[in-house]
């Protein structure tokens, strides 16, 4: 491992697994979900064009998966234009240091995010009170960390693009973590949404193992900000996207998604605030 790099000291592979692990899907031509055990990633471009971005990390100890995914896609010794994170919590970032090794490629976040990427912030250690399932009553094993990539990840640009991903905006929407972004594209409303919502009941073992498709808001063990993650939750709503990948669970897109994101929106304190929280104010 480079020098200027290293993970967490708490960093260490997770023993979670889902019955998509493993699987991917193509949502859009361009835009392909897979995931890592209980985590997405996203791979942005068309096969045969050869190029692609990636986005987010996988789970700890995922990077020779990935590579493999990546190459089965776009062909052998293909390498990704840039890496993109949605935030910097472990599930997202698993694999990055790795991956900038073997393929040496630039790595983008928010601004507010650079300080849990170079070692200067930990993340608050999980909250295992919230209610939910057991994931969450165990979420006390998950790195929280600070990595350290050193020179090799910057701020994405300020006027809201993003690197080789021609189309597709930044869009601030902190609560799960104060730099956590989604990407979305106008032309056809496609949304990566990170983990600003997710598609399954993330804090339910049951529910995750099986990988039950539900609207849910961020995952609440790690979640700090309520008021800020409901914000961002709407101001994803009013998008009015057609498809969302997120970071947890299966897509969603059509009537189904524009359904169950208003509700989400119009109904958060039920659907995704916990009964109790150290981050609740």
């Amino acid at each position: 491992m480079h020098k200027d790099m290293n993970y967490g000291s708490d960093f260490k592979y997770i023993p979670a697994t889902s019955i998509w692990s493993g699987d991917g899907v193509e949502v859009l031509p361009d835009l392909y979900q897979h995931t890592i055990q209980i985590v997405n990633i996203v791979l942005y471009g068309e096969p045969q064009k050869g190029e692609f971005v990636l986005v987010d990390a996988g789970m700890p100890k995922s990077a020779k998966a990935i590579i493999s995914i990546a190459e089965e896609r776009f062909g052998s010794n293909s390498r990704p234009k840039a890496l993109i994170l949605t935030h910097g919590h472990f599930d997202h970032v698993g694999a990055v240091i790795d991956l900038i090794e073997h393929w040496g490629m630039p790595v983008y976040a928010h601004s507010l995010e650079l300080p849990y990427l170079i070692d200067i912030k930990n993340y608050p250690e999980p909250d295992t009170a919230v209610n939910g399932g057991l994931i969450a009553k165990v979420s006390s094993i998950f790195p929280n960390k600070a990595i350290n990539l050193g020179n090799n990840v910057e701020s994405l640009p300020s006027d809201g693009s993003i690197p080789y991903m021609d189309g597709f905006r930044w869009i601030h929407t902190p609560g799960h973590t104060p730099g956590h972004i989604s990407l979305f594209r106008e032309e056809d409303r496609a949304l990566i949404v990170g983990d600003a919502f997710v598609t399954v009941k993330q804090e339910s073992l049951f529910k995750v193992v099986l990988q039950k498709k539900e609207i849910s808001g961020p995952p609440r063990y790690f979640t700090t900000d309520w008021q800020a993650a409901w914000d961002s939750v709407k101001k994803l709503e009013a998008l009015k996207p057609s498809v969302a990948i997120t970071g947890h669970g299966l897509p969603m897109k059509g009537e189904e998604l524009t359904r169950n994101l208003h509700k989400l929106a119009t109904e958060f304190e039920q659907i995704a605030l916990p009964d109790h929280s150290k981050f609740l104010n």
